[in-house]
C-alpha cells in the first residue's frame, strides 16, 4: 500500500516519535509562519486548536492571544476581536474547555451542557430566586452589553454581599449573571479594556442562524465534541480526549466507539503509554517538524499534563499559585519548543512601562540541542517586538542564563 510521507495509514504502532509529531501536525505546527498573518491564516490556525482558553493572568499576554502567536508569529490581535466580537461573529466564550472562546456552531452542541446546571443552581445562588432573575435578564435587555458593575449599579446594588469569606464576595445578583450565562440564558458579548465580561441576550450576541439551529441529541452532541477533540489532537487517548472539552468518559467512550466504527477514528498503540489510544483518519505524520515556538501554560500542546509529559518527557506544572521560595522554575513559565521537542523552559514577565521583556529564569531541559540557545533568543526577540516591547533582559537564574544574556 502507497501511502503519502504527511499522512497517516491504518497501521498497528507508533512510536512516541511518530506520535508526537502527529500532534504538532494537528495543531498546526507544519504551517509556517507568516510575515503578516492575514485572516485567512488565523482562521485556518484556529481550526486546527478549535478552542482558545480564556485566563485573566497579564503578566505577559492573555491566554487565549499565545497559541496564535506560537502558531502564525506576530500578528495583529485585532483580529481575535473581530472574529470575537464583530459581526458575522465566528467565536463566542463559553465553558467549552474551561472559560474559552470556541467556535459559535458549538452553542447548539452546547445546549445539554447549559441544560445540566440549571438543577446545579444551588452552586450559584442557594435560594431560587426567579424574581432576581427576570429583574437581571431584563436589566440586560434594557441596558445592552453590560459589565456585571454596571448591571448591580443599575439593580441598586443587588443583594448584600457574603462577608464571610476573602474571596470574590460576589453578591446575588453577580452571582445571578454567572449563573445564567452558564445555562445559556446569558452570551458574553465581549470584554471591556478591563477585561471585565460584558454580558448580553444571545439573540444580540450570536447570528440568527445559529440560534435557529436544532439542538442535536446528547449522543450526537458528545460524538460532535469528541470527533472536533481526535481532530485537534491527532493521536490521543481516552482521557486526552475528554479533557480537551471536559467530558465524561462515560460520554466519551460511547462516541469513540461509534468513531471507530465508522473508521473516523483507528485504534493504535503507542510505544510506552499504557493505555490505548486513537488516531482521527485524516491525521497527518510528517517525516520532520520543525516548529519553533513559545507555548502558553494554557496551550493545548501542554494543557493536559500526563499528556505533555507522554509526549514529550515533559513534567510541567505552573506555579502561579505555588509560594515564591516554593517555586521551581517560575511565576509564568512557558515551555519552548524546537522541532517535536520541548527543549526547554522560560519564565517571562513583560515590563510594559519599561518596555521591556524580562527572563525571570531560563533553563533547558536534558535533550536541549545545541542550537537551543540562539532559536530561543530569536523567539524572545519576536515575542518582544509582538509585545511593543524595546528589549529583552536576561535575568541570571537558570542554565540557559548567562548564554542566553550574551546572546539577546
Amino acid at each position: 500500500m502507497s501511502v503519502a510521507p504527511d499522512s497517516v495509514s491504518v497501521m498497528q504502532t507508533l512510536s512516541r516519535a511518530q506520535a508526537r509529531r502527529v500532534a504538532l501536525a494537528a495543531q498546526g505546527f507544519l504551517d509556517p509562519r507568516h510575515t503578516t498573518p492575514t485572516m485567512r491564516t488565523f482562521n485556518r490556525t484556529l481550526t486546527r486548536t478549535g478552542v482558545l482558553q480564556v485566563d485573566s493572568v497579564n503578566v505577559l499576554q492573555r491566554a487565549h492571544y499565545m497559541p496564535l502567536f506560537s502558531r502564525m508569529g506576530p500578528y495583529d490581535v485585532s483580529m481575535l476581536t473581530r472574529a470575537s466580537e464583530k459581526s458575522p461573529r465566528k467565536l463566542v466564550e463559553y465553558w467549552a474547555h474551561v472559560q474559552a472562546f470556541m467556535p459559535v456552531d458549538l452553542w447548539p452542541v452546547m445546549q445539554h451542557r447549559m441544560a445540566s446546571y440549571r438543577p446545579e443552581r444551588g452552586k450559584w445562588v442557594k435560594a431560587i430566586n426567579v424574581e432576581l432573575d427576570e429583574k437581571v435578564l431584563a436589566a440586560v435587555r434594557e441596558l445592552g452589553a453590560s459589565t456585571a458593575r454596571e448591571l448591580e449599579s443599575h439593580l441598586g446594588g443587588g443583594a448584600p454581599r457574603d462577608k464571610k469569606h476573602w474571596g470574590w464576595n460576589w453578591s446575588d445578583s453577580r452571582k445571578t449573571l454567572d449563573f445564567l450565562y452558564m445555562v445559556g440564558d446569558l452570551a458574553i458579548a465581549g470584554r471591556n479594556s478591563q477585561f471585565e465580561v460584558l454580558y448580553d441576550v444571545p439573540e444580540r450576541v450570536l447570528p440568527r442562524e445559529i440560534l435557529e439551529r436544532p439542538t442535536p441529541s446528547v449522543a450526537d452532541a458528545d460524538r460532535e465534541l469528541v470527533r472536533r477533540a481526535a481532530a485537534s489532537h491527532g493521536v490521543a487517548t481516552i482521557q486526552c480526549l475528554r479533557d480537551y472539552y471536559r467530558q465524561s468518559v462515560a460520554a466519551v467512550k460511547p462516541a469513540i466507539d461509534d468513531l471507530v466504527e465508522s473508521g473516523e477514528l483507528i485504534p493504535v498503540r503507542i510505544d510506552g503509554w499504557a493505555r490505548p489510544a486513537y488516531l482521527h483518519r485524516d491525521a497527518r505524520l510528517p517525516r520532520r517538524v520543525r516548529a519553533r515556538a513559545l507555548l502558553s501554560p494554557f496551550d493545548p500542546i501542554c494543557w493536559e499534563r500526563t499528556r505533555a509529559e507522554q509526549l514529550f518527557d515533559f513534567h510541567y506544572r505552573i506555579e502561579i499559585y505555588t509560594p515564591p521560595d516554593k517555586r521551581i522554575y517560575g511565576y509564568y513559565v512557558l515551555p519552548f519548543l524546537l522541532g517535536d521537542q520541548i527543549v526547554g523552559r522560560v519564565d517571562l514577565k513583560a515590563d510594559r512601562p519599561g518596555r521591556r521583556l524580562l527572563v525571570r529564569g531560563a533553563y533547558a531541559e536534558e535533550h536541549a540541542p545545541p542550537e537551543t540557545v540562539p532559536e530561543l533568543a530569536e523567539e524572545l526577540r519576536d515575542l518582544a517586538g509582538w509585545l511593543d516591547l524595546d528589549d529583552v533582559v536576561v535575568e541570571p537564574r537558570g542554565d540557559l542564563a548567562p548564554a542566553l544574556a550574551a546572546m539577546v
